[in-house]
């Protein structure tokens, strides 16, 4: 039989998403993950999507409609079937899928695409997490695609073109309704949606002049528009829901203590390749030919504002900004490498030998075993459960299960969703569930953690009979001397009681 042709390039464009995959092959499962598997599970047993707050004692009842149980359901049913080694993996799946349709939207030969889509994964890797916010990151690989391609249609010029593409464009609803119902970041694609609409509408006066199948690009930007805010209200929650990334940007106390809303932290290694990737952008644009276009100045400045306002926005930074810098940077490495005697990447390939093309297979089946074995080293369970115990209270919820000591539980916010998984006999004051507790309560809890005048108070307005926070805080300096007993202790966590 004989072996298909693997040629140089075909051989990269592997390479580099199986390099990203075995980027993001690791554990993924973080403090937010839990929550949402308890989500999930709450779902599949009570076969209803909640619409109040079962979890905690301090907002127990009252309103909550998170948009993520299209994901939650299957992360659930996920870990059920294989574990958090099956989250990990489907993590890597997720970031590999996004690049792709990253891929599919950049200019240039298939090495400059390979070199941007590794940097620009290297630099939103920090933020890779197995938690709905993925469908976030990957639908706004989706939506910049599907947006492209429906603006390079429009500035073609032949019928055929128009027959091949258009009918992208009409995915977007459809793809919002999933959004929707997926994760809060579906604004994001609204944002997307607007950047192309203002640019097509500056530039109205031009398409005047144009066929009338050119002119309908404003027009059909429009009606999906519309439509997009109508496939927002079809969740279990209904008009609603279009206030929700309102709601949640409001809250002050996450851009005060929770990191991933705060700013990036330029001297810490794993933001420096964002800096870079940034960097070579606004190079690309200083050595380019090409007039920047509006589309390309609003995406590219509207989610650079958006990361340094928040680190987690750092990697739908890195979605956008890939598109801009490889339109620009194309042609300059074209015409650098023709002076310099490289072939145009535009020319007739150079046919391989066969033996060229096995050498590349022999290549390809070795990074593949490589990146197989590297990935089959995060799905165990024992490898995970280490990784649990090195970072969340494992022993102090065992210890709780045991003892079960009487009374309301103060918890910290980073374990809050572990501990609705773990130990969901015992509701929690808190966890990350922002949108539900809001500024008021957020702030009580830091007001206590960290011991501030009034701390008590605040226990006992809440009736708080047991305590598991981090040895490190200032509140664990303070219980002893306040009438309160250690129960337990280690070197993560620590558990007081009245």
């Amino acid at each position: 039989m004989k072996i298909p042709i693997l040629t140089t390039k075909r051989l990269v464009v592997c390479l580099t998403f199986l390099a990203v995959f075995a980027m993001a092959a690791r554990i993924s499962v973080d403090t937010d993950t839990w929550w949402h598997l308890r989500a999930g599970q709450w779902i599949v047993e009570h076969r209803a999507v909640p619409q109040q707050d079962p979890f905690s004692h301090t907002r127990l009842g009252e309103s909550w409609q998170y948009p993520g149980w299209l994901v939650e359901v299957p992360m659930y049913a996920l870990y059920r079937a294989f574990g958090p080694g099956g989250l990990n993996v489907w993590t890597a799946a997720m970031v590999t899928l996004t690049f792709w349709f990253v891929w599919m939207t950049l200019s240039g030969g298939a090495f400059l695409r390979a070199f941007v889509v590794i940097l620009a994964a290297a630099a939103s890797g920090v933020y890779w997490a197995a938690r709905p916010y993925l469908m976030t990151f990957l639908l706004t690989g989706v939506f910049l695609w599907i947006l492209e391609e429906e603006r390079k249609w429009q500035s073609a010029h032949s019928h055929g073109g128009e027959r091949a593409r258009q009918w992208k464009i009409w995915l977007l609803p459809v793809l919002m309704i999933i959004w929707a119902n997926s994760h809060g970041g579906f604004a994001v694609g609204s944002i997307l949606w607007g950047a192309y609409l203002v640019d097509a509408l500056v530039r109205i006066r031009e398409f005047a002049n144009l066929q009338i199948s050119k002119r309908s690009y404003v027009a059909r930007l429009l009606i999906v528009g519309g439509l997009l805010v109508a496939a927002v209200c079809l969740n279990p929650t209904g008009p609603v829901m279009l206030l929700y990334p309102f709601k949640t940007v409001g809250i002050d106390v996450l851009r005060d203590f929770i990191q991933e809303w705060q700013s990036p932290n330029f001297h810490d290694a794993q933001v420096q390749p964002f800096l870079w990737l940034l960097l070579l952008t606004i190079g690309a644009l200083g050595v380019s030919r090409k007039r920047l276009r509006l589309v390309e100045f609003l995406l590219l400045a509207g989610f650079a504002y958006l990361s340094f306002m928040a680190g987690r926005n750092i990697a739908l930074f890195t979605v956008v900004a890939p598109v801009v810098l490889t339109r620009h940077v194309s042609p300059f490495l074209e015409e650098a490498g023709s002076r310099l005697g490289f072939r145009r990447s535009t020319q007739t390939p150079v046919r391989i030998s066969q033996w060229q093309s096995l050498l590349n297979w022999v290549i390809l089946g070795v990074l593949i075993l490589a990146v197989a074995f590297k990935s089959s080293l995060v799905i165990p369970e024992k490898v995970n459960q280490e990784h649990f115990e090195e970072t969340l209270p494992v022993a102090a919820v065992d210890f709780l299960k045991e003892a079960q000591p009487e009374g309301k539980l103060f918890n910290s916010y980073n374990w809050g969703g572990y501990l609705l998984w773990a130990l969901p006999e015992y509701p929690v004051f808190v966890d990350g569930r922002t949108d539900l507790y809001g500024d008021e309560l957020i702030g009580q809890w830091v007001q206590v953690v960290q011991a501030e005048e009034g701390w008590q108070d605040v226990l006992d307005m809440w009736d708080i009979q047991v305590i598991l926070i981090e040895p490190f805080r200032p509140l664990a300096d303070k219980l002893a001397g306040e009438g309160w007993s250690l129960y337990y202790g280690d070197d993560i966590a620590v558990i007081y009681g009245r």
